[in-house]
């Protein structure tokens, strides 16, 4: 078993909460990493934002992959990555992009069960993803591969009807495929996220949106992993506009050193 995913692994298996920075770039990772972070997960909204793409695989997967090498190799620490839908129409097509992640040193990704077609974002099937998601487990474990397969659930993010109920069937249905971890990015309210952990034996991953729970809180409902999307990335560019107003506004280049 490869050592960067046998950690990575650990990390969701502790008692004390997993908190995952996103990063974009190897600069934004290796700060993280500066700081003490055990590991580090790419955000698809921000990378592609750096970039100048969409989210929602607006960006080219080999744009991504060029990244995701440049973070590798400045990293000590895990680095697991968004793959979205995957970037493929079928699961040969999604295994061969996850290969190339596997090759470039990732020791994790995200995964996500809804698509984006005319009428914007939408859940799949639950099963038709399941047996996506089981097809993948499968090539890996053929290969002899370590990956850690964290499923995004889009249940709260698109607000579902009844999204309780339909979380927590998909919840079964995805342990069973062969995930490792369950993301459910929007979940906020302690009661729904008490549920969704007692409903599953994999580690809960939430992601931090205005109303979540402190961490403490968190991990006494015993999330193993939160993580912080594009939040930071946004805060950061919206810095360098604050920066540029106050250089305007004082006719110098002192706000910089301030």
């Amino acid at each position: 078993m490869s050592s960067v995913f046998n950690t990575f692994k650990e990390l969701h298996q502790g008692n004390q909460l997993f908190v995952l920075p996103n990063v974009w770039n190897p600069e934004s990772a290796r700060r993280f990493q500066e700081k003490g972070f055990p590991a580090a997960g790419t955000s698809s909204a921000a990378v592609a934002a750096s970039l100048g793409y969409e989210d929602g695989e607006g960006m080219p997967f080999d744009d991504y992959l060029f990244l995701v090498r440049r973070m590798t190799a400045v990293l000590r620490i895990p680095l697991s990555v968004d793959i979205e839908m995957g970037y493929g129409d079928s699961p040969d097509a999604i295994y061969a992009n996850i290969s190339r992640l596997l090759e470039a040193g990732v020791a994790g990704i995200n995964i996500e069960d809804s698509i984006i077609g005319g009428e914007g974002r939408v859940l799949q099937p639950a099963a038709s993803f399941a047996a996506t998601l089981e097809a993948v487990r499968n090539r890996l474990t053929a290969a002899g591969a370590h990956l850690f397969l964290n499923v995004r659930s889009d249940t709260y993010l698109l607000n579902v009807a009844d999204k309780e109920a339909e979380t927590l069937q998909r919840l079964r249905l995805y342990e069973a495929s062969g995930a490792d971890g369950i993301f459910l990015p929007c979940i906020a309210e302690e009661a729904a996220i008490a549920s969704a952990v007692s409903s599953t034996s994999l580690p809960l991953n939430v992601m931090c949106v205005p109303g979540l729970p402190a961490l403490r809180t968190l991990e006494k409902l015993g999330v193993k992993r939160v993580s912080m999307g594009p939040f930071m990335y946004n805060q950061v560019y919206d810095r360098v506009g604050q920066l540029s107003d106050a250089i305007t506004t004082a006719g110098s280049f002192e706000p910089l050193f301030i």
